[in-house]
């Protein structure tokens, strides 16, 4: 793992990490099927939420199509998911504890980045930078520039994200993979949400 002083940067996953983007999603695949005539089962969807949209809409429309249908789906978002979508319970708090710290919290996500800031405006969440469109080893480009420490995240793919920045990977149990997938996908800890996430960042801001 890169070494760095302290406070650090972390960076923070957005999707089933910050918020739980579930109903507005559902919300949104349920419009496009309807807007499209294209059966979607919207249900099904959100309980694999982590990877980019296309890979999803191909489960649904023709490769050919698939491009014009997520443009369609983003174009519909504001309109369907915004109010819709909770913040997860810990998420103000995790923020604020590496704000605290005197440390930057960032939010590097797959998902649509006008999108994801509307998100974070509407739940009163300030991070001091987002950044959209990188899935996986993808989002190790973002928490390099930002010389990220840690990075906070529900899916096997944001542990991989970590491990290719030289980041310390912090999984929380609260999307898709549980905490066996997790651990076996090389995160560094492994918590059941975001709560936990203050006290254990104390303890490893003091070295414990």
């Amino acid at each position: 793992m890169a070494i760095t002083t302290l406070p650090p940067t972390v960076g923070f996953d957005l999707d089933m990490t910050l918020i739980d983007s579930r109903p507005g999603i559902r919300a949104c695949y349920l419009a496009l099927s309807e807007r499209t005539g294209t059966y979607i089962d919207a249900d099904l969807a959100v309980t694999r939420l982590g990877p980019p949209l296309v890979d999803e809409l191909l489960n649904w429309f023709p490769a050919e199509r698939v491009e014009e249908m997520a443009d369609l789906y983003r174009a519909m978002y504001p309109t369907y998911a915004i109010t819709a979508t909770p913040a997860l319970p810990g998420a103000r708090e995790a923020i604020a504890a590496v704000r605290e710290a005197g440390g930057r919290a960032i939010v590097v996500t797959a998902k649509y980045e006008p999108n994801a800031k509307l998100h974070l405006a509407h739940l009163g969440i300030e991070p001091d930078a987002v950044i959209g469109d990188l899935w996986a080893e993808q989002k190790a480009l973002a928490l390099r520039e930002h010389e990220a420490a840690v990075y906070v995240g529900d899916h096997v793919g944001d542990v991989r994200g970590a491990r290719t920045a030289g980041a310390l990977s912090v999984a929380v149990a609260s999307g898709p993979c549980d905490a066996t997938e997790l651990r076996e996908a090389g995160a560094d800890v492994v918590l059941t949400g975001l709560p936990e996430f203050p006290r254990w960042f104390s303890d490893h801001c003091s070295g414990r």
